[in-house]
Parts: C-alpha cells; structure tokens; sequence
C-alpha cells in the first residue's frame, strides 16, 4: 500500500519519503510503526546524532525510535495523513486524514495535531504546500 521513492522536497541529504501504490481511503489505517521507546533523559546521547531530528514524542516520559515506514514520512502543516500512538501494542500508527491518491507523497505534522501551526525545528521545505 505504501513505499519509499525519491521526495520532491530536496532536503539535501536524503530526498526520501513515503508514497501510496495505491489510493488510501480516508480514515485507513496504512501503516503501524514498531518502536523501540527509551527514557526521556537518555535523548541526550541521541542528540549528538543525526538520528535526533527523525524521533517521535512517545508520551510524557519517553521518546521513541520508530521503525518500518514510520521515521521516513516527511512534514506538511497541510498532512493528507495523521498519527496516534498505540501504547498497548508499542506502535505508531498511521492514518489518511483524507483519500490518498496512488503515487500521492504521505504528509503529516510534526507538530503531533494535524493542524497544529506550531515552528517546527527545521527549515520548512514544503511550506508552500
């Protein structure tokens, strides 16, 4: 339902991001991310790395590392897609927020809301969006 190609939003690093192969009815679940959660006071080690900025706020103690698709959706203050943490079953999951067309780059916020306007801690690339 889901994979990986060349992002039209020129990071200049990776140019990656996460593209439908299909359309995505709105409110669909496409996609649950396995995290690996730690303490919030070990994010200062994680910090030095280049891995600090592709963590995901994992409730009020802890941060977490999100594996599959889950570190590679790139950030639009307009998301075609949403997040919700599931705790019990130590997953992000991801959902359309409205119909995804096959071949549409999956958007979402970063700021956590889907319409939350909040900085983010980077340059905004897709700000024209």
């Amino acid at each position: 339902m889901i994979e990986v190609r060349t992002s039209k939003i020129d990071d200049g690093e990776f140019n990656r991001g996460v593209f439908a192969t299909e359309p995505i009815a709105k409110g669909t679940m496409f996609h649950a991310a396995p995290v690996i959660p730690y303490p919030n006071e070990q994010h200062e080690h994680i910090e030095k790395t280049l891995l600090a900025d592709y963590m995901f706020s994992y409730g009020e103690n802890h941060t977490a590392l999100l594996l599959g698709y889950g570190m590679l959706f790139n950030h639009s203050y307009k998301p075609n897609a949403y997040y919700e943490l599931n705790f019990d079953n130590h997953t992000v999951e991801f959902y359309a927020y409205g119909d995804i067309a096959a071949d549409d780059e999956i958007y979402i916020n970063y700021g956590g809301e889907v319409d939350s306007e909040d900085a983010i801690w980077f340059e905004d690339k897709n700000a024209s969006e």
